[in-house]
């Protein structure tokens, strides 16, 4: 509505103060309002910045002594090294980037006056005509060129199209000069036209303040579409830990180490082994750093495809390949001023991982199919339950890589390591398991942490809170118990059998027994057992652990066998 009311207010500026020819005072005669009205609703329908530039360009190429229509807009300098202008560049922080042309030559097979990546598809701000006009805001025109040939970079290409006048003017909204647009005439300029260009200008650098507005709340949209999607993908792969939970001196070691790290934009490489709770690590890393305002990016670099890493890290433009049927930003993207967590890094291919290495390195990328550089704010944060040393002996991992990766590594233990944490980490999954299940329970006993201790967690976290979840699904009237593998329990029998003198007696390895004899050995030897523990099956001195077999696994042949106390 502002842009309307601000457009309008032109019109209503110029309805009575006079009508004027066509742009250049020459030809069948219009008024200035109708003219303003008209190019008001078209540029009006457009929310893209492409559509009010084509707009505008388009218009003023219509005009038949205008030759040449050109808009320029102020933007980060973006090809420096190369730029044709470099030498005149007196800051190569930002210039004038050409982003709209058209025009028609008198020559026959004359090049495309559209396009815009010629040699002066950058300006620097505040040398040539163009370059003054953006740095002080002020119309430039060349009334008559043959008077004023100077002005003219390429004289031979004005005397071949006839050109006679140039005028420029500044694009300026609420006092910020948003950049320049220039027109070339066949015919000598005069007043009327230059402010007829003025007021183009004004209503060009509207509707494109405008445009950037809605192309800027689209990307915020897009990009909190996307994070939003990558948060929830996140909540359903997470077995959320709760925050770091344990009191024992490796933990407390991590802890020491995350605060000296989180502070500082240092790259951290985290070790151990699966499910150790590593992401934990990285959350709490980035929770404690000044990048905390912004998104946390997960990417679990083992569940992409190959063929998607590249799109997966840094976007893709329409079209840019079979699939991609609109653009997509990339997890740097989305990471952009924040964290980005690279998941089970050593399964990035090797081919891939030197554009890795790039983005680190020069903190730059570029979208699959777009020829824009973007820049990547990013704090990485990588996590790995390889050993990397051996992958570079490998050859399976750059050496380069692991070096920037590696800037400060943090060492996950197993939970077999730190077993003192398991009765605080146990009451807290407990905790959680009964109020999500919906059970009555209110503690663990110490036959239950001792049951726990007892076990080695070759899945860690991850699997003891597995086991509770369990535990508490099958618990009845408020009891609990855990279906753990005895501690030691299949080694033991096999040393036993190992070291048992030979019986005499026994049936010779040779000797063939029938199925049914084993039956009904495996019969006797569970009942034999059961009526030793008076029937009990589970826990500790029961007749699973007594035959060396899951409580679950005998409960099963107990019922298969059809046992009973009777017998």
């Amino acid at each position: 509505m502002t842009q309307i009311r601000y457009l309008r207010n032109y019109v209503a500026k110029f309805r009575n103060d006079y009508t004027i020819t066509t742009m250049l005072a020459l030809g069948e005669r219009m008024s200035v309002s109708d003219a303003l009205q008209s190019l008001l609703l078209e540029m009006g329908r457009q929310r893209a910045l492409d559509g009010v530039l084509r707009v505008v360009i388009e218009r003023l190429a219509e005009e038949e002594h205008i030759a040449l229509a050109r808009v320029w807009l102020i933007r980060p300098g973006d090809i420096c090294v190369t730029c044709p202008m470099r030498q005149e560049c007196p800051d190569q922080t930002r210039c004038l980037h050409l982003v709209a042309s058209a025009g028609h030559s008198k020559a026959k097979n004359a090049e495309s006056w559209t396009r815009i990546d010629g040699d002066f598809r950058r300006m620097p701000v505040g040398t040539r005509k163009v370059g003054r006009i953006a740095a002080t805001g002020k119309c430039v025109s060349v009334m008559d060129i043959q008077k004023n040939a100077e002005w003219i970079a390429r004289p031979d290409w004005a005397r071949e199209e006839g050109i006679r006048g140039f005028a420029g003017q500044p694009l300026v909204f609420k006092g910020e000069i948003l950049g320049v647009i220039g027109i070339f005439t066949r015919t000598t300029l005069g007043q009327p036209c230059l402010d007829w260009l003025r007021t183009i200008a004004d209503l060009a650098a509207a509707s494109i303040a405008n445009a950037r507005a809605f192309e800027e709340i689209e990307s915020l949209r897009g990009r909190l579409e996307l994070e939003n999607a990558y948060l929830r993908e996140e909540v359903s792969e997470a077995r959320a830990f709760g925050d770091i939970v344990g009191n024992s001196p490796a933990l407390r070691t991590i802890i020491q180490q995350i605060e000296l790290v989180a502070e500082t934009d240092a790259s951290v490489l985290i070790l151990g082994e699966s499910g150790t709770g590593k992401e934990l690590v990285a959350q709490e890393i980035h929770r404690r750093s000044s990048r905390s305002g912004r998104a946390m990016v997960r990417v679990n670099c083992a569940s992409v495809p190959r063929e998607l890493y590249e799109s997966e890290f840094f976007g893709h433009v329409k079209g840019a390949f079979t699939g991609a049927v609109r653009d997509r930003a990339g997890r740097f993207e989305l990471a952009n001023g924040g964290t980005l967590m690279l998941d089970e890094v050593g399964e990035i291919p090797l081919e891939l991982q030197s554009k890795l290495l790039r983005v680190l390195q020069e903190g730059t990328y570029e979208r699959i199919g777009e020829d824009k550089t973007r820049d990547a704010n990013v704090r990485v944060i990588a996590a790995t339950n390889r050993d990397l040393k051996a992958e570079i002996d490998r050859g399976r991992f750059r050496q380069d890589l692991f070096y920037r990766l590696n800037v400060f590594p943090i060492e996950v233990p197993p939970l077999r390591k730190r077993k003192e944490d398991i009765p605080i980490l146990a009451e807290v999954f407990l905790q959680k398991a009964a109020n999500r299940f919906n059970r009555n329970i209110k503690r663990l006993s110490q036959g239950n942490i001792m049951s726990l201790q007892a076990y080695d967690w070759p899945g860690n976290v991850r699997e003891l809170l597995n086991v509770i979840e369990r535990a508490v699904i099958t618990s009845r009237a408020g009891a609990i118990r855990f279906d753990l593998p005895q501690p030691n329990s299949d080694k033991s029998r096999q040393s036993k059998a190992h070291n048992a003198p030979a019986d005499s007696s026994s049936t010779p390895s040779s000797t063939v027994i029938p199925d049914a004899e084993m039956k009904r050995r495996d019969r006797d030897n569970i009942l034999a057992a059961l009526e030793q523990t008076s029937w009990r099956v589970h826990g500790p001195g029961g007749a699973a652990e007594l035959l060396g077999v899951r409580p679950t696994t005998l409960a099963s042949r107990i019922k298969r066998m059809k046992l009973s106390k009777n017998e």
